[in-house]
């Protein structure tokens, strides 16, 4: 049996490290935050995308009583951006998340729906997303959504 090992590669730096327009980015991520709904986890999760035009569109996390009807902010602020902006495509995106009026120390990691709404991005684009994930620390890069996702499924897989 053979063996296969796979790597992610991530950047690790502070928000003042960052570029100007990835700064604002991840500064509109963590203000989304104010607007999640979130009753039931009182986990506030806001994300920001950065559109090839340089316009930016932001996304909150939204819950539901009845807890698939919820939505995440990553998924949110993409949806509302693919459907707003078609033509546009989406070129980087910044998560944030605090809880209990404070920013989570290390920086909050999309779950696995929002990866695979990532990669239909990405895919979308025909480059990759650069995703900056914003901890009170420190901020995780990657350019990518492989890096998030690895042996991800897309349409490839299904012969299309």
């Amino acid at each position: 049996m053979k063996q296969l090992t796979i790597e992610s590669k991530f950047s690790v730096c502070q928000l003042a490290e960052l570029e100007a327009d990835e700064r604002d980015l991840v500064e509109r991520a963590m203000r989304a935050t104010e607007r999640s709904y979130v009753p039931y986890s009182s986990f506030h999760v806001g994300a920001a995308a950065l559109l090839a035009d340089g316009s930016v569109v932001e996304g909150s996390n939204q819950e539901n009583a009845s807890y698939p009807a919820a939505m995440c902010a990553e998924r949110t602020a993409l949806f509302y951006a693919n459907s707003s902006r078609p033509d546009v495509p989406v070129v980087k995106l910044a998560v944030a998340a605090q809880t209990g009026g404070r920013f989570v120390d290390d920086p909050v990691t999309p779950c696995g729906i929002c990866r695979q709404v990532m990669l239909e991005t990405e895919q979308r684009a025909g480059r990759p997303l650069r995703i900056l994930m914003a901890g009170a620390r420190q901020i995780y890069v990657c350019n990518g959504v492989a890096n998030l996702l690895p042996l991800s499924f897309g349409a490839e897989n299904m012969g299309l």
